[in-house]
Protein backbone atom coordinates (compact mmCIF):
# COMPACT_ATOMS: atom_id res chain seq x y z
CA UNK A 1 0.00 0.00 0.00
CA UNK A 2 1.54 3.43 -1.03
CA UNK A 3 1.22 6.36 0.92
CA UNK A 4 -1.71 7.81 -0.59
CA UNK A 5 -3.96 4.43 -0.15
CA UNK A 6 -2.60 4.57 3.68
CA UNK A 7 -3.58 7.97 4.42
CA UNK A 8 -7.33 7.49 2.86
CA UNK A 9 -7.81 4.28 4.77
CA UNK A 10 -6.23 5.92 7.89
CA UNK A 11 -8.28 8.97 7.80
CA UNK A 12 -11.62 7.36 7.34
CA UNK A 13 -10.32 4.69 10.15
CA UNK A 14 -9.35 7.36 12.48
CA UNK A 15 -12.72 9.16 11.73
CA UNK A 16 -14.85 6.12 12.58
CA UNK A 17 -13.25 6.11 15.91
CA UNK A 18 -14.05 10.01 16.25
CA UNK A 19 -17.36 9.56 15.27
CA UNK A 20 -17.80 7.37 18.40
CA UNK A 21 -17.22 10.48 20.97
CA UNK A 22 -19.79 12.71 18.49
CA UNK A 23 -21.03 15.51 21.10
CA UNK A 24 -20.32 13.25 24.17
CA UNK A 25 -16.15 13.54 24.36
CA UNK A 26 -15.23 15.38 27.76
CA UNK A 27 -14.20 18.41 27.27
CA UNK A 28 -11.10 20.48 28.63
CA UNK A 29 -10.13 24.40 27.41
CA UNK A 30 -6.58 24.76 25.79
CA UNK A 31 -6.93 28.66 25.54
CA UNK A 32 -9.71 31.09 24.56
CA UNK A 33 -11.81 29.64 22.58
CA UNK A 34 -9.80 26.48 22.09
CA UNK A 35 -11.78 23.86 23.41
CA UNK A 36 -10.17 19.86 23.44
CA UNK A 37 -11.56 16.42 23.83
CA UNK A 38 -10.40 13.19 24.85
CA UNK A 39 -10.98 12.08 22.09
CA UNK A 40 -8.86 14.17 20.11
CA UNK A 41 -6.27 12.88 21.75
CA UNK A 42 -7.14 9.13 20.93
CA UNK A 43 -7.51 9.71 17.64
CA UNK A 44 -4.08 11.73 17.33
CA UNK A 45 -2.75 8.46 19.21
CA UNK A 46 -4.43 6.33 16.89
CA UNK A 47 -3.06 8.28 13.56
CA UNK A 48 0.37 8.38 14.96
CA UNK A 49 0.68 4.45 16.05
CA UNK A 50 -0.58 3.73 12.47
CA UNK A 51 1.56 5.49 10.70
CA UNK A 52 4.57 4.79 12.95
CA UNK A 53 3.81 0.84 12.19
CA UNK A 54 4.01 1.30 8.24
CA UNK A 55 6.02 4.17 7.49
CA UNK A 56 9.00 4.31 11.06
CA UNK A 57 10.95 6.62 9.42
CA UNK A 58 9.00 9.37 8.67
CA UNK A 59 8.18 12.57 10.80
CA UNK A 60 5.02 13.24 12.01
CA UNK A 61 3.60 16.70 13.48
CA UNK A 62 0.44 16.77 14.94
CA UNK A 63 -2.14 19.51 16.69
CA UNK A 64 -2.28 17.52 20.08
CA UNK A 65 1.25 16.22 20.44
CA UNK A 66 3.65 18.25 18.52
CA UNK A 67 6.46 16.42 16.80
CA UNK A 68 9.36 16.96 15.01
CA UNK A 69 10.17 17.84 11.36
CA UNK A 70 11.51 15.86 8.31
CA UNK A 71 11.91 14.97 4.86
CA UNK A 72 9.12 13.03 4.67
CA UNK A 73 6.61 14.76 7.05
CA UNK A 74 2.67 13.95 8.33
CA UNK A 75 0.68 16.94 9.62
CA UNK A 76 -2.06 15.55 11.63
CA UNK A 77 -5.44 17.36 12.84
CA UNK A 78 -7.24 14.07 14.78
CA UNK A 79 -10.39 16.65 14.90
CA UNK A 80 -10.57 19.82 12.53
CA UNK A 81 -13.98 21.31 14.23
CA UNK A 82 -13.58 20.36 17.64
CA UNK A 83 -16.10 22.82 18.96
CA UNK A 84 -18.72 21.65 16.54
CA UNK A 85 -17.68 17.82 17.63
CA UNK A 86 -18.06 18.96 21.14
CA UNK A 87 -21.40 20.35 20.64
CA UNK A 88 -22.94 17.66 18.36
CA UNK A 89 -22.79 19.60 15.36
CA UNK A 90 -21.66 17.51 12.34
CA UNK A 91 -19.52 20.01 10.69
CA UNK A 92 -15.65 18.11 11.60
CA UNK A 93 -13.37 16.12 10.20
CA UNK A 94 -9.96 14.12 10.38
CA UNK A 95 -7.23 16.09 8.57
CA UNK A 96 -4.10 14.00 7.29
CA UNK A 97 -1.30 15.76 4.88
CA UNK A 98 1.86 14.55 4.30
CA UNK A 99 5.07 16.90 2.68
CA UNK A 100 7.97 15.95 1.23
CA UNK A 101 10.93 18.20 1.12
CA UNK A 102 8.66 20.64 2.34
CA UNK A 103 6.03 20.31 -0.22
CA UNK A 104 2.61 19.27 0.26
CA UNK A 105 2.27 15.96 -1.73
CA UNK A 106 -0.73 14.44 -0.47
CA UNK A 107 -3.99 14.41 1.63
CA UNK A 108 -6.98 12.75 2.91
CA UNK A 109 -9.73 13.95 4.43
CA UNK A 110 -12.72 12.29 6.52
CA UNK A 111 -16.24 13.87 7.21
CA UNK A 112 -17.85 11.51 9.84
CA UNK A 113 -20.68 13.23 9.70
CA UNK A 114 -22.02 12.48 6.06
CA UNK A 115 -19.37 9.17 5.26
CA UNK A 116 -17.62 11.71 2.73
CA UNK A 117 -13.74 10.64 2.22
CA UNK A 118 -11.76 13.07 0.35
CA UNK A 119 -8.31 12.92 -0.94
CA UNK A 120 -5.63 14.48 -3.43
CA UNK A 121 -1.97 13.15 -4.61
CA UNK A 122 -0.03 15.19 -6.44
CA UNK A 123 -0.69 14.87 -10.23
CA UNK A 124 -3.45 12.65 -9.41
CA UNK A 125 -6.71 15.10 -8.98
CA UNK A 126 -8.63 15.46 -6.37
CA UNK A 127 -11.27 13.21 -5.11
CA UNK A 128 -14.73 12.21 -3.10
CA UNK A 129 -15.31 8.87 -2.80
CA UNK A 130 -14.39 8.07 -6.96
CA UNK A 131 -15.53 11.30 -7.74
CA UNK A 132 -13.34 13.83 -9.43
CA UNK A 133 -13.66 17.43 -7.84
CA UNK A 134 -13.06 21.11 -9.33
CA UNK A 135 -13.36 24.11 -7.79
CA UNK A 136 -16.29 26.77 -8.70
CA UNK A 137 -15.70 28.55 -12.36
CA UNK A 138 -17.95 31.40 -10.62
CA UNK A 139 -16.15 34.71 -12.07
CA UNK A 140 -17.70 37.45 -10.44
CA UNK A 141 -17.59 38.77 -6.75
CA UNK A 142 -20.97 39.99 -6.80
CA UNK A 143 -21.35 36.13 -7.42
CA UNK A 144 -19.02 34.35 -4.79
CA UNK A 145 -19.06 33.22 -1.47
CA UNK A 146 -15.80 33.39 1.10
CA UNK A 147 -15.59 31.39 3.83
CA UNK A 148 -13.46 33.53 6.45
CA UNK A 149 -11.76 31.24 8.81
CA UNK A 150 -11.18 32.89 12.62
CA UNK A 151 -8.64 32.71 14.61
CA UNK A 152 -7.74 34.34 18.26
CA UNK A 153 -4.08 34.29 17.10
CA UNK A 154 -5.47 37.57 15.30
CA UNK A 155 -7.51 40.51 17.05
CA UNK A 156 -11.26 40.96 16.61
CA UNK A 157 -10.38 44.26 15.05
CA UNK A 158 -8.13 42.51 12.17
CA UNK A 159 -11.43 39.53 11.58
CA UNK A 160 -13.93 42.74 11.39
CA UNK A 161 -12.06 44.34 9.05
CA UNK A 162 -10.78 41.28 6.79
CA UNK A 163 -15.03 40.70 6.40
CA UNK A 164 -15.64 44.19 5.75
CA UNK A 165 -13.42 44.33 2.83
CA UNK A 166 -15.20 40.70 1.59
CA UNK A 167 -18.52 41.92 1.88
CA UNK A 168 -17.64 45.29 0.11
CA UNK A 169 -16.21 43.67 -3.03
CA UNK A 170 -19.79 42.21 -3.20
CA UNK A 171 -19.04 38.39 -1.87
CA UNK A 172 -21.42 36.50 0.42
CA UNK A 173 -19.44 35.02 3.70
CA UNK A 174 -19.87 32.29 5.78
CA UNK A 175 -17.87 30.77 8.79
CA UNK A 176 -18.22 27.40 9.86
CA UNK A 177 -15.95 26.04 12.27
CA UNK A 178 -13.68 24.05 10.31
CA UNK A 179 -10.57 25.17 8.19
CA UNK A 180 -9.61 21.54 6.56
CA UNK A 181 -13.73 21.22 5.23
CA UNK A 182 -13.68 25.03 4.40
CA UNK A 183 -10.63 23.83 2.13
CA UNK A 184 -12.95 21.05 0.74
CA UNK A 185 -15.64 23.18 0.00
CA UNK A 186 -13.41 24.74 -2.35
CA UNK A 187 -12.26 22.23 -3.92
CA UNK A 188 -15.72 21.06 -4.32
CA UNK A 189 -17.07 24.12 -6.04
CA UNK A 190 -19.49 24.38 -2.58
CA UNK A 191 -17.83 27.94 -2.54
CA UNK A 192 -15.63 29.81 -4.23
CA UNK A 193 -12.80 30.77 -1.72
CA UNK A 194 -11.49 30.38 1.67
CA UNK A 195 -9.41 32.77 3.28
CA UNK A 196 -7.81 32.82 7.35
CA UNK A 197 -5.39 35.37 8.23
CA UNK A 198 -3.75 33.05 10.21
CA UNK A 199 -4.03 29.20 10.41
CA UNK A 200 -2.01 26.32 11.82
CA UNK A 201 -0.55 23.80 9.37
CA UNK A 202 -1.95 20.82 10.65
CA UNK A 203 -5.30 22.59 9.80
CA UNK A 204 -4.50 22.91 5.71
CA UNK A 205 -1.79 21.20 4.75
CA UNK A 206 -4.33 18.29 3.25
CA UNK A 207 -7.01 20.88 2.10
CA UNK A 208 -4.04 22.68 -0.27
CA UNK A 209 -2.89 19.48 -2.06
CA UNK A 210 -7.24 18.99 -2.68
CA UNK A 211 -7.70 22.75 -3.83
CA UNK A 212 -4.29 22.54 -5.87
CA UNK A 213 -5.34 19.05 -7.33
CA UNK A 214 -9.12 20.24 -8.18
CA UNK A 215 -8.10 23.04 -10.39
CA UNK A 216 -7.79 25.80 -7.82
CA UNK A 217 -5.06 28.12 -5.92
CA UNK A 218 -3.43 28.92 -2.65
CA UNK A 219 -1.34 31.34 -1.65
CA UNK A 220 2.57 29.55 -0.43
CA UNK A 221 1.48 29.03 2.77
CA UNK A 222 4.34 27.14 3.83
CA UNK A 223 7.31 30.01 2.83
CA UNK A 224 8.84 31.38 6.00
CA UNK A 225 7.70 29.92 9.14
CA UNK A 226 4.72 28.45 8.26
CA UNK A 227 5.03 25.09 9.30
CA UNK A 228 5.54 26.19 12.71
CA UNK A 229 4.14 29.42 13.30
CA UNK A 230 1.28 29.19 10.24
CA UNK A 231 0.77 32.17 8.42
CA UNK A 232 -2.38 33.70 6.09
CA UNK A 233 -3.99 31.68 3.93
CA UNK A 234 -6.35 32.22 0.67
CA UNK A 235 -7.36 29.18 -1.36
CA UNK A 236 -9.79 30.22 -4.58
CA UNK A 237 -10.39 29.70 -8.32
CA UNK A 238 -8.36 31.12 -11.13
CA UNK A 239 -10.53 34.09 -11.88
CA UNK A 240 -10.98 35.08 -8.53
CA UNK A 241 -7.60 34.32 -7.58
CA UNK A 242 -6.21 37.86 -8.26
CA UNK A 243 -9.17 40.34 -7.24
CA UNK A 244 -9.78 38.41 -4.25
CA UNK A 245 -5.58 37.74 -3.00
CA UNK A 246 -5.98 42.08 -3.77
CA UNK A 247 -8.87 42.32 -1.70
CA UNK A 248 -8.03 40.48 1.22
CA UNK A 249 -3.81 41.35 0.90
CA UNK A 250 -2.65 37.79 0.14
CA UNK A 251 -0.71 37.01 -2.62
CA UNK A 252 -1.21 33.76 -4.07
CA UNK A 253 0.83 31.21 -6.28
CA UNK A 254 0.13 28.73 -9.08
Amino acid sequence: MDRHDFARALARDAGKLAHRGFGTSATSMKGVHDVVTEMDRAVERFIRDAIGRRFPHDAIIGEEDGGRDGERLWLIDPIDGTANYARGLPRYCVSIGYLERGVPTLGAIYDPGNDWLYSAANGEGAWQDGRRLAVSTVGEMSAATVECGWSTRRTTDDYLALLGRVMRAGAAIRRAGSGALGLVDVAAGRSEAYCELHINAWDCAAGIVLVREAGGFCNDFFAGDGLAGGNPLIATNAVLRDPLAATIGIPVVT
